[in-house]
């Protein structure tokens, strides 16, 4: 029998992971910014704040942390569904990885270009928005496509909080269809995910180039 038919109900668990992957890539990189640049900040209370979380999430499982927000946030009096469980987990995961490429790419920016923007009497979020942000974000790009590329493939973990994503309706396939289908349906799962991950590879390059002739650098290879 063609594989084709698996199609429509693989496609459906990949509805729900690419629009997992847009919610929780826009949370992680929120955070990310936050997270980064309070690591930056000059008050040490702001800057434990930020690297207890970064520590935290960086240093504990994203599963467990999924599980955290599913089944023991609620049990705390902060219910919410599961998708938004499933959200929430992997854009604060992200998040956590998010902040140190935010943190990196800030404080590679050359030192003269901090001080001349103070010589020059600059506020100091004038600086950042004007000066240091735009030459750090060409310099986040790349990290922030590989995290995208983790992000769409750490998906898979939600299906075992019983949210029917790509990984999940392959399960859900081999439980009505049986083992005898197993080849075809994860052969097809797979290409779906490397589906998926091809608009973000593509957008990553597009925003390179776009972002390197904006300061004047050209397009990028």
């Amino acid at each position: 029998m063609p594989p084709f038919d698996l199609l429509p109900r693989l496609l459906d668990g990949l509805r729900v992971t690419v629009l997992l992957v847009l919610m929780a890539g826009i949370l992680g990189l929120v955070v990310s910014f936050i997270a980064g640049l309070a690591r930056l900040s000059s008050h040490r209370a702001i800057r434990v704040a930020a690297t207890t979380y970064v520590e935290l999430f960086r240093g504990t499982s994203a599963l467990v942390q999924l599980f955290f927000w599913a089944f023991v946030a609620p049990l705390l009096g902060v219910g919410m569904p599961l998708f938004v469980a499933g959200v929430v987990g992997l854009g604060l995961n992200v998040g956590a990885y998010g902040s140190e490429v935010v943190r990196g790419a800030v404080l590679a920016v050359d030192r003269g270009q901090r001080e001349a923007s103070v010589a020059l009497n600059m506020p100091h979020w004038l600086m950042m928005r004007r000066i240091i942000l735009p030459q750090a974000l060409l310099a986040m790009l790349p990290p922030f496509g590989n995290l995208s590329i983790e992000l769409l493939k750490g998906t898979a973990l939600v299906s075992l909080i019983a949210i029917t994503e790509l990984t999940f309706a392959g399960r859900q396939i081999l439980q009505t269809d049986g083992l005898a289908r197993r080849e075809e349906t994860y052969l097809l799962t797979l290409f779906l995910y490397m589906l998926a991950a091809i608009p973000i590879i593509l957008a990553v390059r597009w925003t390179e180039r776009r972002v390197g002739r904006g300061q004047g650098r050209g397009p990028l290879a």
